[in-house]
């Protein structure tokens, strides 16, 4: 049986193209994808925005500086002297914010940073499942492309061989031309496969943000089922632990009880203390103090704490929906893989589908050239084959899919 894994190992040379760059594994395209793609550049941007807003949270009041000149007399008795009883004054103050407003401030700016850091972890994690399955999408067109390139060379052989028997008069020409026509399904697979192996590397390329040409840039990695052995539980708790959609659902939930409590701190009544220096002419000085506190009698910042205390509710609920979407995409993903295993197994064993078909094919092409099979049983041979390789290949494909699609739903790869 031959290894799909050499399909895509293999070089494609695809028509007209140059010589291939060095072929990306699956840990080197993350890298360049962390790197280069504009949607996670600009989620990083969010981050830092939300940080800036630390800043701003734990400012301090600024102080404020009044001057003040009075008992300014121009139009007086005494016309040469308007300032001669003039009263300056100077004054500094301050507003002392109480219950730890500023604390608060920045815990809930601090909470708002993790949030927007667990949800760009949730942008990565759907960016790579649409990447991964770019990545299986590029491997799985580069084995159909190398098994219908090898169908062909295969059947060219077979055709030449029936040529050869044409010329000794061992079948007939009506035989050799049905045995000739066969050969456009097989030139029309390989076409096929070259224009789906662009297709799958340039939606690749663009995921990437790369500008290097079709033709120079290639992927490799093993295409092969690789079954899981963990139980769905387990599937469970790492998905609790490592979901970063959940993680922010959790986290927002401590942020509305952060900010209900910094609506009640700012119901409480902050005072503003005041320093002044002043003259009274001709030199005396003096200084005064004074206390401004505003009587919060009617408002009370009743309706910021009504709103949060319903925020912290509404949070909750939040959360309670996140978990059951993890365990639904977890439970959904789970069986979806263990479905494409199900039906992967009877090719891959000894015995199973792909030796079957290639020992049937090989049988009955053995037979028709001995005289012993006919022309329809070949022909059937050959379909039967091809179609059997090629759903080996979509389904290897559909499991590597839908194995990352459970490396998403868990929030990690469980599946590598």
């Amino acid at each position: 049986m031959r290894c799909i894994i050499r399909y895509v190992c293999v070089g494609l040379s695809i028509a007209g193209g140059a010589a291939a760059q060095t072929a990306l594994t699956w840990q080197q395209v993350q890298d360049k994808f962390r790197a280069d793609n504009p949607n996670l550049r600009a989620g990083l941007l969010n981050i830092q925005e939300s940080k800036a807003a630390e800043i701003t949270a734990y400012l301090r009041p600024n102080p404020s500086l009044t001057g003040t000149i009075d008992q300014l007399q121009p139009f007086s008795g005494n016309p040469y002297r308007p300032l001669g009883a003039v009263l300056p004054l100077v004054a500094v103050d301050y507003l002392h914010e109480r219950q730890h407003k500023r604390e608060l401030r920045l815990d809930s700016a601090r909470q708002g940073t993790a949030i927007a850091e667990s949800q760009q972890q949730d942008l990565e994690r759907s960016l790579l499942f649409n990447l991964r399955t770019a990545f299986v999408q590029t491997l799985q067109a580069k084995a159909l492309l190398a098994n219908a390139r090898e169908n062909l060379d295969y059947f060219d052989k077979q055709l030449a061989i029936n040529r050869d028997r044409f010329k000794a008069g061992d079948i007939a020409r009506v035989d050799l031309d049905r045995i000739a026509l066969q050969r456009v399904q097989y030139e029309s697979d390989f076409q096929t496969a070259q224009v789906n192996a662009r297709t799958a590397k340039i939606t690749l390329l663009m995921l990437l943000n790369e500008r290097t040409p079709v033709d120079q840039f290639d992927v490799t990695g093993p295409f092969e089922l690789k079954e899981q052995t963990l139980a769905l539980d387990d599937f469970h708790t790492q998905a609790l632990a490592a979901r970063p959609d959940l993680r922010a659902a959790l986290q927002t939930v401590e942020k509305a009880g952060t900010d209900h409590k910094l609506a009640v701190a700012n119901g409480s009544t902050d005072p503003t203390f005041a320093v002044d220096v002043g003259r009274n002419p001709p030199l005396t000085l003096y200084m005064g103090v004074s206390v401004n506190i505003p009587l919060r009698i009617f408002d009370k910042n009743q309706g910021e704490k009504a709103r949060t205390q319903i925020d912290i509710a509404h949070a909750e609920r939040q959360k309670d929906a996140a978990q059951a979407v993890v365990f639904s995409d977890v439970d959904s993903a789970y069986f979806t893989v263990l479905s494409s295993v199900t039906l992967l197994r009877p090719y891959t064993a000894t015995d199973g589908y792909l030796e079957t078909a290639k020992r049937v094919r090989d049988t009955i092409s053995f037979s028709y050239q001995r005289g012993q099979a006919s022309l329809v049983e070949y022909l059937d041979a050959q379909k039967d084959y091809r179609a059997t390789e090629v759903a080996y290949i979509n389904l290897v494909g559909a499991y590597l899919t839908a194995a990352g699609q459970l490396n998403m739903a868990v929030g990690r790869e469980a599946i590598p």
